[in-house]
């Protein structure tokens, strides 16, 4: 388990392009939160966020996926948090999955011990079809969240429509990648959840193949959390997945 004593510093000379070249994109995503940012000021903030993700059958129908992502912030200059998560599923057609799942969530806390996040979730995984010359699909999660020392449940509902195009008519290649996932809070809880909008997430990026069956996504999210406070927080995320598939 990570400590907040302990968060990992990324070397100035590559965090500086990095953080560069994350502010310049986010211009134009920016312009789409203006109005809403201008009725509360919004704390801004450059991160990375890694996600290794591998996912596959275990046998027949049976399948599964398995993540680990760290986040950094401040300026990738400490450990937000490390999500650990996992799900077994059944492929109910070529086209539609279901899954039940449980994650760890490790928040470090600076001079004082770890703490942490459980959450089961629920999740279908729709590929919808193809849309002028791209695919698009959905991803339905139902999470149920518990804090450390805290027995209340906070529900939450997330939704992402996600798109990619590919580059030319044979569709091989990296595909131009853009997605939409919106948070809900359906309940309010002791350790701080709010009932109600509570983050928006819009990624535009690219997906690159690796060997026949894996990618890696790179790209700009835009990260839109609406707070307790009277601050709500918009990050600047640098964002790479690997999705090893088998």
């Amino acid at each position: 388990m990570m400590s907040g004593q302990h968060s990992r510093n990324i070397p100035v000379l590559v965090r500086a392009p990095m953080m560069s070249c994350i502010r310049a994109a986010a211009c134009g995503v920016a312009l789409i939160f203006s109005m809403s940012a201008a009725q509360a000021r919004t704390r801004q903030d450059e991160q990375l966020w890694i996600n290794l993700t591998a996912m596959g059958s275990i046998k027949d129908d049976l399948i599964y996926f398995a993540e680990v992502q760290p986040r950094l912030r401040d300026g990738m200059s400490r450990t937000d948090q490390v999500i650990l998560r996992g799900a077994l599923g059944w492929k109910l057609t070529p086209k539609l999955s279901v899954y039940q799942g449980y994650g760890y969530i490790v928040l470090p806390v600076a001079g004082a011990p770890d703490t942490g996040e459980h959450r089961g979730f629920q999740q279908v995984s729709w590929t919808i079809g193809s849309i002028a010359g791209g695919g698009l699909s959905s991803r339905t999660r139902l999470e149920q969240r518990w804090r450390r020392g805290d027995g209340n449940a906070g529900w939450r509902l997330r939704e992402m429509l996600r798109y990619v195009h590919p580059f030319n008519e044979e569709g091989k290649g990296s595909k131009a990648l853009v997605y939409a996932e919106g948070f809900v809070a359906l309940n309010g809880t002791n350790w701080g959840a709010r009932a109600g909008f509570d983050q928006i997430r819009t990624f535009l990026g690219f997906e690159i193949p690796v060997g026949a069956k894996s990618t890696i996504e790179a790209g700009y999210l835009n990260h839109y959390v609406n707070t307790a406070g009277p601050n709500n927080r918009m990050n600047h995320v640098a964002s790479l997945t690997l999705f090893f598939r088998h």
